[in-house]
């Protein structure tokens, strides 16, 4: 049986994205970190619009076992980004990664721990064995994230002299 949607915690409900939820998107692609690799910032033409954004919103199917959740704040009913689960042609098909990110004014306040936490439950109840996350080395706050979730560092390194390099964890079994 599917978990439903949407999920809930002390502060937040985490659920599928609408297509009014474009605007935050964009906002995250705008103050994404200048090392951040090219092809997941604003390019020089505007790419991608909010208008894109919007269409590829319309085009998501919904989150069953995998997919990115928009994350809300409980009491205002603001978005403050998204946390989820991504499939990643470096890990077995069952073995998704969580991925998360928030606006910068939402971040230093435990938000994407409790969102992450309870994406970890959703990958649980849906069978996942094991999960894993890559980040760049220079992002702390996201490794500070995954090691409080019990996320240890493989072997596996990605070298990017220009924008980090990628660092590979995993968790599993997934608890």
């Amino acid at each position: 049986m599917e978990p439903e949607l949407p999920f809930e915690t002390e502060r937040l409900l985490l659920r599928p994205w609408r297509v009014s939820d474009a605007v935050v998107s964009r906002e995250l692609w705008e103050e994404r970190d200048p090392r951040v690799p090219p092809h997941r910032r604003i390019d020089a033409d505007g790419h991608p619009t909010l208008g894109e954004l919007e269409a590829s919103i319309r085009d998501m199917s919904p989150p069953d076992r995998i997919g990115l959740l928009v994350v809300e704040s409980r009491d205002q009913g603001e978005v403050l980004g998204y946390c989820g689960l991504i499939l990643d042609e470096r890990f077995p098909p069952d073995e998704p990664e969580i991925a998360f990110e928030l606006l910068r004014r939402h971040q230093g306040r435990g938000i994407a721990t409790e969102a992450a936490r309870e994406v970890l439950d959703w990958a649980r109840r849906s069978g996942h064995p094991r999960l894993w996350a890559t980040v760049r080395d220079w992002n702390t706050a996201s490794l500070r994230v995954l090691a409080k979730l019990g996320f240890e560092r493989t072997d596996r390194l990605e070298p990017d002299a220009v924008h980090g390099d990628t660092l590979v964890l995993t968790l599993g079994p997934v608890r």
